[in-house]
């Protein structure tokens, strides 16, 4: 199916009802949701499938993934990159993005379940991941991408990573003063953070060749707030018809021939954040052609090759349909989440929106 046309109070619950489902299905016994029946899991991806059950009504099911995330976690606040079940499967380094974004996951959870006690059992698992990731901040304000198996920093920073922690360090700032816990140098910590991204892109991608082409360094700062409307609005243009394909979606890469669904929900989103709402429209409407009969979707397509690749069907990928959805119809009320920047004032103990 193609052509779904989402506009303000439509949400289509009734036809992303099996994606919530596929969600479901895939999570194990003990909450963690692998990439797929028999995947592993990582703990951004994770958090990203637990989203998306919240958009679809299932509380529970993301206590669930929550609190399996909070039994994993590492003593100095961290996780491995992946896991299989309750064994570690990739001991090679924790990423710093993957760590912060529980943060994320539970301000979204928070704002469509308004559950305070289950916030409160969590707020442990938040403070030491956030601790840690900001232990990886330089006097730049970059923050390092990961540490290897020892421990040591992997000394060089990514754009979407670091973009990621922006929007994490918003949203764990917004936890720990809805829980009456006061942690202003989270807010210093994203300011520096926020001021790198925008000035400084020496700091990213010192040790390795440029991501920029890769469409997530395109448009995840967008989609994380960093800019202000006018200059998230001309960032996006400018490499607009470098990866964008019309009728099919965003490319992962600029220089391969291979859309991807995850990335075009996001770029919906970072398209509302911009204030482009007819293009985030039209972009969500070609991406039901990678659908499948049981509500999942395809990760991506190689136009050159005419096939669909990889053979797999993420969780995260229908996770992130669920809240390209939810932003575009405003069908919760964490549907702002990601299209706007709202940092509660310490003072007021009310919800501003900054872009600073």
């Amino acid at each position: 199916m193609s052509g779904l046309y989402l506009s303000r109070g439509l949400f289509p619950e009734e036809f992303l009802r099996p994606t919530v489902n596929f969600i479901l299905d895939c999570q194990l016994a003990s909450g963690e949701i692998p990439w797929f029946e028999g995947g592993y899991a990582d703990p951004w991806d994770h958090t990203e499938a637990a989203m998306g059950l919240a958009v679809g009504g299932e509380l529970e099911a993301a206590r669930r993934a929550y609190r399996w995330l909070a039994s994993m976690q590492l003593p100095d606040g961290s996780w491995w990159a992946s896991y299989r079940g309750n064994e570690v499967d990739n001991p090679q380094r924790r990423e710093s993005n993957f760590i912060a974004y529980i943060a994320t996951g539970l301000w979204h959870y928070y704002l469509i379940s308004e559950d305070r006690e289950f916030l409160l059992e969590m707020w442990p698992m938040v403070d030491r991941a956030i601790d840690f990731v900001l232990e990886l901040q330089t006097s730049h304000g970059d923050i390092h991408w990961a540490v290897d198996a020892r421990g040591k920093a992997e000394e060089d920073a990514l754009v979407t990573g670091c973009s990621s922690i922006y929007k994490s360090l918003e949203c764990a700032h917004n936890l720990a003063l809805t829980l009456d816990q006061s942690r202003p140098e989270w807010l210093l910590a994203r300011e520096r953070l926020g001021a790198a991204l925008r000035h400084k892109p020496e700091r990213f991608d010192r040790t390795w060749e440029s991501k920029s082409r890769y469409s997530m360094d395109w448009f995840y700062p967008v989609l994380a707030g960093v800019f202000p409307h006018p200059e998230a609005k001309a960032r996006l243009a400018a490499r607009w018809d470098e990866f964008v394909k019309p009728g099919m979606g965003c490319l992962c890469v600029s220089d391969q021939p291979w859309v991807t669904v995850a990335e075009s929900c996001e770029l919906v989103m970072a398209l509302l954040a911009a204030g482009d709402h007819a293009r985030a429209v039209e972009v969500y409407s070609w991406l039901h052609q990678w659908r499948t009969s049981d509500g999942s979707y395809w990760t991506g397509y190689q136009m050159v090759e005419d096939l669909l690749w990889p053979d797999e069907k993420p969780t995260w990928t229908a996770g992130a349909i669920l809240l390209a959805a939810d932003a575009l119809t405003q069908y919760t009320p964490a549907a702002e989440l990601f299209c706007s920047v709202t940092i509660i004032d310490p003072g007021a103990r009310q919800r501003h929106r900054l872009v600073d």
